[in-house]
This record gives C-alpha cells, sequence and structure tokens, in this order.
C-alpha cells in the first residue's frame, strides 16, 4: 500500500471510527423512559445504564495502550469496531434487562478502546499536523453525537420501537469497520522495548494526574447532560421529539466549534484563557436552566453546548503534553481510564438525586459547583508541560 493511499485510508478511518464512538453512549438518553418502561428497569439500574459509558471507557481504557501494543493500532481499531457492532445489535434485540446492560457494556468496551488509540493515531500518522488531525476526527465526534440526538426518537417512531432507534447504530459502525480491516493487514505497533511509558510512569507526573482530573471532571459534566437532559426537558414540558432536538443542539453547537477550535489550540503557546472561556458558558447555560428550563432552554442549550466544546480541546492536549507516539498513548490511556473512573459519579448522582427529589434544581446546582475545580485544574493543564520531561525530571 503506498503512503499516500494509507494516509488517505487512515483519514478516512478516523472519520468513520469518530462518528461511531459516541451513538452507543448517548442515543439511549432521548429514548430512556421507554427504555426504561420496555426492560422494567429500576432507578438505580437506569443510573447505571447512564452512568455505563464512563465505566467501560475508565476499566478498557487503561487496558488500550497495552492492546495496541500487543495487536497494533489497526487491528485494535479494527476490533474495537466489531465489539461495537455486536453490542449494539444485540442490545437492540434482547428482552431483559441484565442482557441489555451487558450487551451496551460490549459496545461501550469497544468504544473505550478507540477512545483512547485515536490520540495515538494522529499523533503516528499526522506528527506535524496534530491539530488538525484532530479537528478533523472530533468534528466527526460531533457530528455522530448529534445525529444520535436527532435521529434516534424519528428512527423509532418509523420503526415503531426504541429497538429500532438504537439498533441504527450498529448498521453506521458496520460501515467504520471497512477500511480498519484494509489497515489491519498493514499495521503498525507501537513500540515495545524499555523506553515504552506505563501505567505507573505516568502516575508519577503532575501533567498525567491534572490531564486525568480536566478529563473526568469535563466528563463527568458532558455524560451527565446527555444523559439526562432530554429527560430534564421532557419533564419541563417539551414532547420527547423536542427534547431530543434541545439535546441535539448542545450537541450540534459542537459541530462547527470541533473543527476550529483544536487547530486553534495547537497554534497557541498557552491554552488556559481558551479553556476558561469556553468553561464559563456552563456557568451561564446552568444558571438559564435554574431560572427557567423551558422558557430559556434554547439559549441555555446553546451555551451547555459551548461549555462542552472543552473536550476537543483536552483531547488536542493530549497530543500537544506527550513528544511521542508512545508517550501520547500512554497519557491518553491514562487521562481517559480515570478521568472515565472518576466521571462515572455524575450520571449516577444526577440520577439517584432527580429520583429523589423528582425535580432539576438539585443536580443542576451540583453540576454548576462541580464548573469551580474544573476551572481551575483547566488554568493549570493550559500551561506547556510534556510528559517526557515531566518523567525525566522525576
Amino acid at each position: 500500500m503506498s503512503a499516500a493511499r494509507r494516509t488517505a485510508l487512515v483519514l478516512v478511518g478516523l472519520v468513520l471510527l469518530s462518528f461511531n464512538l459516541r451513538p452507543a453512549a448517548v442515543s439511549v438518553g432521548p429514548v430512556l423512559e421507554e427504555v426504561r418502561s420496555g426492560l422494567a428497569l429500576s432507578g438505580p439500574e437506569a443510573g447505571l445504564l447512564t452512568s455505563l459509558p464512563v465505566l467501560a471507557f475508565a476499566v478498557f481504557g487503561a487496558l488500550a495502550p497495552w492492546f495496541a501494543r500487543v495487536a497494533g493500532l489497526h487491528r485494535a481499531a479494527a476490533s474495537s469496531l466489531v465489539a461495537v457492532v455486536i453490542g449494539l445489535a444485540g442490545r437492540a434485540s434482547v428482552h431483559d434487562d441484565v442482557s441489555f446492560l451487558f450487551l451496551s457494556a460490549v459496545a461501550l468496551a469497544g468504544m473505550a478502546t478507540a477512545n483512547v488509540l485515536i490520540p495515538s493515531l494522529v499523533k503516528l500518522h499526522f506528527p506535524d499536523h496534530v491539530g488538525r488531525a484532530t479537528a478533523v476526527y472530533t468534528t466527526a465526534l460531533a457530528t455522530g453525537l448529534t445525529a444520535a440526538f436527532l435521529l434516534t426518537v424519528p428512527v423509532a417512531h418509523g420503526t415503531g420501537s426504541w429497538r429500532g432507534g438504537l439498533g441504527i447504530w450498529s448498521l453506521t459502525a458496520v460501515l467504520a469497520l471497512i477500511p480498519w480491516v484494509a489497515l489491519a493487514a498493514h499495521d503498525r505497533n507501537l513500540e515495545r522495548d524499555r523506553r515504552s511509558i506505563s501505567f505507573g510512569a505516568v502516575a508519577r507526573t503532575r501533567i498525567g494526574w491534572a490531564m486525568a482530573v480536566v478529563f473526568g471532571l469535563q466528563s463527568l459534566q458532558a455524560y451527565s447532560i446527555f444523559g439526562w437532559f432530554a429527560q430534564l426537558w421532557r419533564d419541563s414540558g417539551y414532547s420527547a421529539e423536542q427534547a431530543g432536538l434541545l439535546v441535539g443542539i448542545v450537541a450540534g453547537v459542537s459541530i462547527p466549534l470541533s473543527l476550529w477550535l483544536p487547530a486553534l489550540c495547537a497554534r497557541l503557546e498557552n491554552q488556559t484563557g481558551l479553556i476558561l472561556a469556553v468553561l464559563s458558558c456552563y456557568l451561564v447555560g446552568y444558571g438559564l436552566l435554574l431560572i427557567d428550563a423551558h422558557a430559556l432552554a434554547v439559549p441555555a442549550a446553546v451555551l451547555v453546548g459551548v461549555g462542552c466544546c472543552v473536550f476537543p480541546v483536552v483531547l488536542t492536549l493530549i497530543g500537544l503534553r506527550a513528544h511521542t507516539p508512545d508517550g501520547t498513548a500512554a497519557l491518553s490511556g491514562f487521562t481517559q481510564s480515570l478521568g472515565y473512573l472518576m466521571a462515572a459519579l455524575g450520571p449516577f448522582l444526577i440520577g439517584t438525586i432527580y429520583g429523589r427529589t423528582g425535580h432539576w434544581t438539585g443536580p443542576l446546582w451540583l453540576l454548576l459547583a462541580l464548573v469551580v475545580p474544573l476551572l481551575a485544574i483547566g488554568a493549570y493543564v493550559g500551561r506547556p508541560a510534556y510528559l517526557e520531561d515531566q518523567l525525566r525530571q522525576g
């Protein structure tokens, strides 16, 4: 395979893979009420369902760098998509809660592995264009996220069941698998020698822990929003379709911003101001929802959507805070596995508070309060620092 063809295939593969990184996690939100009724899910089970993405990402994200070194980056990406296809297709056909949760975890395990590997793939294939390549894949990710919110309910209605609305995403995952099967035949392993950076080595660095906390707090916000805000707006008087559209606005805002922010982030020497500006939108958006979640839904959705765009900025920083593909993979695995473990508390706490109180004041105040430490640590990771440099200093 020629270098030009390989690069083009990697780029197409990254776009299709990224598009499929979120539907399994967020497509449940718009039809959560129907899924709970159809499978007789209890309140804690519903909370677990919305927390499963971050739990799976925490567990399997930590294993992803090891898997890439053993199997190869492209084979690992292809295997991840196989798990996504099996999990998404399977959970749309089962009729009991345990099987649904298990197959959701299978799909999310694949997504978690790919989630960690993509920054390393970018560093490997586009070392001089990290910002631009990150912009491409985060835009595709945002597009898939938005599509999951906008299309899940219409497809469910068109097929007559929530099963169709969830199962449709297994077909897009099959399409994404095609370029990675071709790339897997000519794979490229991460280096496996004494210089490879371990999970424990990253744990000895300040930048590793700071990136993990920032990633965890921003993921806590995002998965709480995408897991529960459709229900919030349904409770405030909107229909299922309208609530899905509002969450679609939250996700859709990130499409143009995901194309612009990573490139801007990569051009800046210090990203602190950019991070603080994006995160401040959370504070205003939550404030509007506390005032009137129905009347102020649209501006609140836009502002919360801008706040969620700290995600592509943090992903870009993973690539910028290490010098090598191996360092990027190690930092990505540490950051995302611990970050998602922290984030798992968010949707579960939101669901628990909402279940006990029956209203959204408590959950919104909790999310607002958690923006404060995110601002503080975000200011730190915005300053230039490199994993390998801190390892040598240690």
